[in-house]
């Protein structure tokens, strides 16, 4: 299992936030003076995606399937309710509440203040995030909560094969309701690159890594190596989009806020829906707090990935999305501090009976 001892947050996680915002400033500063740099990017794209971003996500994403053990699965009968739980709120759930609640905000309550292809577009985005829950972020959320390391990996690695199936039909389906047109080749596509590959690259690293130089190895010393690479991944993607979008974040700064707005309440309300239901099925605090952060965080580099693959960089869709990177730490950080506030709610529920990590 994965030993929870290395999934502290670290410096670059627990900043994100002001790193987004830097990337921000960056990038539209590059847009505005430097046009030269993203007019030569653009050029580089196949199939609608662009191959710069797509090396980049592919940075982000495959160190986090590495510490995906797909082997845990055996383990899945060890906590149904937890893991049920889990299911039920991340995918007959928070899609649809998100769709919900971005559909009223941005079409209905802030209809004066956003025109109305801006609001579809901003919808998109929402439904992207909301159609993916966290994957190897959740690692760090169950370990500043003392979640139980061996249910979260469960977790996990179920809901990253549940993604492989799930998330085209749902996004497919939330766009259609909310009149967005998408081409299917892309979207489909879009799960190849940003979930399959890397899925599958992750996994046969891992079982090579293990099987050449041990668990302990794997875990202790090859993993570590990727450190960074995520972030430094989401980061230059980020500057790359922003330059994109620099005149719509010009035109529309109050835009930032009122993106966020929706995306925040969803993040709290899906949060206690899960963990909640975990307490009125009598489950462990070290299951319920790892079962409400995963569908609270947003797995928000395939909702990117998948953004620009769609509707392109310069998209409103995709600044949607990186809204929610830069409310996802600071919310996040909060509903750690009301999980650990409020674990006395299940001191009567006793302690799992699995190993922690």
């Amino acid at each position: 299992m994965e030993k929870s001892k290395n999934t502290g947050i670290g410096f670059f996680e627990k900043y994100l936030t002001l790193w987004v915002i830097l990337c921000m400033v960056v990038g539209i500063l590059i847009g505005k003076f430097l046009p030269v740099i993203p007019s030569f990017l653009g050029r580089f794209e196949y199939a609608n995606v662009s191959i710069p971003i797509a090396i980049l996500i592919w940075l982000m994403i495959y160190p986090m399937m590495l510490k995906v053990d797909f082997q845990s699965i055996k383990n899945v009968g060890k906590n149904p309710k937890g893991l049920f739980i889990t299911w039920v709120t991340n995918w007959l759930i928070k899609p649809f509440t998100m769709f919900g609640i971005a559909w009223l905000f941005f079409l209905v309550i802030f209809k004066a203040l956003i025109p109305a292809d801006l609001a579809k577009d901003y919808l998109a985005g929402a439904i992207l995030l909301g159609a993916a829950p966290c994957t190897a972020m959740v690692f760090v959320w169950s370990h500043l909560t003392k979640g139980n390391a061996a249910y979260t990996v469960v977790q996990v690695a179920t809901n990253d094969l549940i993604i492989l199936v799930a998330f085209t039909p749902i996004v497919a389906f939330l766009l259609g309701v909310g009149g967005v047109s998408i081409p299917w080749d892309t979207l489909i596509l879009s799960v190849v690159l940003f979930v399959v590959i890397p899925l599958a690259g992750g996994v046969i690293t891992r079982n090579y890594v293990t099987k050449k130089h041990g668990l302990e190895y794997f875990q202790s010393r090859f993993i570590p190596r990727f450190g960074n690479v995520t972030i430094v991944g989401l980061l230059l993607t980020l500057v790359i989009i922003f330059s994109f979008q620099g005149n719509v974040i010009l035109n529309n700064p109050l835009h930032i806020v009122l993106i966020a707005i929706p995306l925040v309440i969803q993040t709290f309300l899906i949060f206690f829906i899960a963990y909640l239901a975990s307490k009125a099925f009598k489950l462990p605090h070290d299951i319920a707090a790892p079962a409400g952060m995963i569908g609270a965080s947003n797995f928000f580099e395939l909702a990117v990935a998948v953004a620009i693959s769609l509707f392109g960089t310069q998209s409103p869709a995709a600044l949607a999305t990186i809204v929610g990177v830069l409310t996802e730490v600071p919310v996040m950080l909060i509903l750690v501090k009301i999980a650990n506030n409020t674990k006395g709610w299940f001191k009567d529920n006793g302690l799992s009976n699995q190993e922690n990590g």
